[in-house]
């Protein structure tokens, strides 16, 4: 005789609700990981304010610009697939999450280009002709790169995921009785690109001029 299938829910809206509810304690989690570094940014620019603006002056400022505005743009892409999927335009939504996952594509190049700037002029930890004198520029430096760094590997888990939805749809593999599970993808996407719109003043915009 055969078992009944039990299922954990019985209805789409405990079933987002859920995995709403999951997500928001890994998000929580995040920012308080962020948090932290965000603490350590704030001790130490009180303790080397000068240094840590002459280093900020070092940032590559126009950089940095573009990939905001290709965030924020992809923010508007990555909302327009949820709402597609809300209401069931699958056309829709592939160009959203496409076009998502080429502008988190983007990002990384230009990111990728900042990086191999900041390399050739010696503007990280420990390099022998780094060219700021100030002490606590070095302690800048370090954290920029953490902070850009992590930020960077929790975009590029957020462009694998976006992309393993947009063949899911493309291919038919997709649920569209579970678009909750693309809303939870959205709320993760606009918290990679929360924490960036924090990081670009501290990192980019803070200190220079003065």
């Amino acid at each position: 005789m055969m078992e009944a299938r039990h299922e954990p829910f019985h209805d789409l809206a405990r079933q987002r609700s859920a995995a709403e509810l999951g997500l928001w304690v890994f998000l929580a989690s995040e920012l308080v990981f962020f948090g932290g570094l965000f603490a350590a940014y704030a001790l130490y620019r009180h303790a080397f304010p000068q240094a840590f603006a002459a280093a900020g002056a070092q940032t590559a400022v126009w950089l940095g610009t573009a990939n905001t505005v290709i965030l924020l743009t992809s923010s508007a892409t990555m909302a327009a697939a949820v709402w597609a999927g809300r209401i069931g335009l699958r056309r829709h939504v592939l160009l959203g999450l496409g076009l998502t996952v080429l502008l988190g594509l983007a990002f990384m190049g230009v990111k990728g280009v900042e990086y191999a700037k900041d390399i050739g002029e010696s503007l990280y930890p420990g390099a022998s002709g780094f060219p700021i004198r100030e002490a606590g520029a070095q302690v800048f430096f370090s954290l920029y790169w953490a902070m850009t760094g992590v930020h960077a590997v929790h975009l590029c888990i957020g462009i694998g995921a976006v992309a393993i939805t947009f063949w899911r749809v493309r291919a038919g593999r997709f649920d569209w009785q579970r678009t909750g599970l693309l809303h939870v993808l959205g709320l993760y996407w606009h918290l990679i690109d929360l924490i960036w719109i924090v990081l670009f003043p501290l990192l980019y915009l803070m200190g220079r001029g003065t």
